[in-house]
């Protein structure tokens, strides 16, 4: 008797229980939180539906909308051409699908992001991570958990910003030039509002993961949750931007399988 195939054992443990399927994605809403930019900058669109017809004489036996979004709207993908540095670099709709399924290392942060809203990880955080786990996984996602996805409820409590700006955690710009320039890792995934800590505008250079994983051609994840479902290694990242042509990034489906 022949061996059961790969995808056939895939199948079989999916359906089993042996391998989870944890959902990474925000549910899409008008209430989802989105970023704010300094007024004299163009700002991103909150979700909207626009009913097309429900049941009813537009279409009896249908129901369907047209949505509005901004691109980097919720759980979102950022492709190279998102950042300046990255602008003669691929769109999203050009992202290889092989490059859409991928391994994951997951640090948690969440208790110093607790204790310091700004708390910023360093390049000696990762390598303490690695000497622990292993090396990062070579073409996979570097996922950065804080437990900032518990606040995505509301606007306010998600940006926590003040009058100096947004207080959330992230990389610091030596981390984010090491994650983007020297680690194996295709992207950053987060579960703050954008790749960059809130302080990021005030970075050398400003938004530093943007910069630097843009420039290098390399993603970002963001507004992730469930990462507390996910082993420091091991998981599997399904990522599924709308291959918008043209397109700086997209919402996205985003799962992560788990071997129990």
């Amino acid at each position: 008797m022949s061996e059961p195939s790969v995808l056939a054992s895939l199948v079989s443990a999916l359906r089993g229980g042996s391998i989870q399927i944890v959902d990474l994605t925000s549910p899409l809403s008008s209430s989802t939180p989105v970023i704010e930019l300094p007024p004299e900058f163009g700002q991103t669109a909150v979700f909207e539906l626009e009913e097309i017809s429900r049941y009813d004489d537009r279409g009896p036996a249908w129901y369907w909308n047209n949505f509005r979004s901004g691109e980097h709207t919720g759980t979102h993908f950022d492709a190279p051409n998102h950042w300046v540095t990255g602008k003669d670099l691929g769109d999203v709709a050009s992202v290889p699908a092989d490059r859409l399924i991928a391994p994951a290392a997951v640090l948690d942060f969440t208790a110093e992001a607790r204790k310091d809203p700004d708390f910023l990880v360093e390049v000696d955080h990762v390598k303490a991570w690695e000497a622990e786990h292993g090396p990062l996984p070579d073409g996979g996602w570097l996922l950065l958990r804080t437990g900032w996805d518990t606040r995505s409820h509301s606007q306010e409590s998600f940006l926590n910003a003040d009058e100096n700006g947004p207080h959330t955690p992230g990389l610091s710009p030596e981390c984010a030039r090491w994650v983007a320039q020297e680690s194996p890792v295709l992207g950053l995934g987060v579960e703050t509002v954008g790749t960059d800590a809130g302080r990021g505008h005030s970075f050398d250079p400003p938004f530093p993961c943007h910069s630097y994983l843009m420039g290098s051609a390399k993603y970002g994840l963001t507004q992730l949750r469930n990462l507390a479902a996910l082993p420091p290694t091991g998981s599997v990242v399904i990522a599924g931007p709308l291959p918008i042509v043209a397109g700086s990034g997209a919402p996205a489906r985003v799962l992560a399988l788990v071997e129990r």
